[in-house]
């Protein structure tokens, strides 16, 4: 005849596998989630033709970022694998790094459709070419370019083909397409961040239409952000990376200073700006170490 222990051991076998289940459903559920919010996120942020990835997602639903934000450095991830690819791919070739570092750039610019390249030169433009609040927004939403937006532009770009070639020079083409990755997920990380604390300059601007991160989303987002720099911390000398946090956040901050003292708030544009000059930052953070 079993015993009352025999019997209390007998339902606590019978009912762990249960909880375990359970909570692993309910793992894979809150991941096929984020991995929704990830593709909305890509979709919105990018031109990749990106199809229904799981049940979570919807391809036709407009974005909600007080929520799919959270998912913003797993899409900046994302949407740099092809430079990434690009990258190891002809580093092992005798292309100069000059050259590499070129055509990178390009793939990157195209697979944003140079979406935050445009906040970038939309934002040089309304800051430094209007007088008043008004104006600087007028001139933010005319899709023309003027003098200070090209010269951003041209500034950036040659900036960026010149810190991914000494990338490649001093850690090699698999380090570098690491940090690519890297840096496109930090950059966006910071943008979101940016985003949640700033208060909107246009009252039916992007975040008054399709909402502002909430806490909750900035939290997770901050997790998420920290999962993808673990690679790098690893792989990559720590002062450097260190550096490349440090300068990147500071130039983030450095913008959105700029920001509520132009236009007392953010827009998309001032978003995209984030986070080209915050990814600029890191880069050159990264190469002030000497390895």
């Amino acid at each position: 005849m079993p015993s009352e222990n025999d019997q209390n051991t007998e339902t606590a076998s019978e009912t762990k596998p249960e909880f375990s289940w359970d909570q692993s459903t309910a793992t894979v559920s809150s991941l096929a989630v984020l991995f929704a919010d990830m593709a909305a996120c890509v979709r919105f942020f990018s031109r990749m033709p990106l199809e229904k990835i799981n049940a979570a997602d919807d391809p036709a639903a407009l974005p909600e970022f007080a929520r799919i934000s959270r998912a913003a450095p797993l899409a900046g991830a994302f949407v740099a694998l092809p430079a990434a690819g690009l990258l190891l791919v002809l580093g092992a070739t005798s292309l100069s790094p000059l050259v590499v570092a070129v055509m990178a750039a390009a793939v990157l610019t195209i697979v944003t459709g140079a979406l935050h390249e445009d906040g970038l030169s939309d934002v040089a433009d309304g800051f430094f070419g209007g007088a008043t609040v008004p104006r600087r927004l007028d001139i933010m939403k005319d899709s023309r370019i003027g003098a200070f937006g090209a010269i951003a532009l041209v500034f950036a770009i040659v900036l960026k083909v010149a810190l991914i070639a000494a990338l490649l020079d001093s850690f090699g083409a698999a380090d570098t397409a690491l940090l690519i990755v890297t840096v496109e997920a930090f950059s966006r990380f910071l943008m979101v961040w940016q985003w949640h604390r700033l208060p909107l300059a246009r009252p039916d601007g992007l975040g008054a239409r399709f909402g502002k991160p909430s806490d909750a989303a900035l939290r997770e987002c901050v997790l998420v952000m920290l999962v993808l720099l673990l690679p790098a911390l690893f792989a990559l000398p720590l002062q450097a990376v260190g550096i490349g946090i440090v300068v990147g956040v500071t130039a983030a901050l450095s913008v959105a200073q700029v920001a509520l003292s132009k236009i007392n708030g953010t827009t998309g544009d001032v978003l995209g700006a984030i986070q080209q000059i915050s990814g600029l930052g890191f880069l050159t953070g990264v190469l002030m170490v000497a390895v």
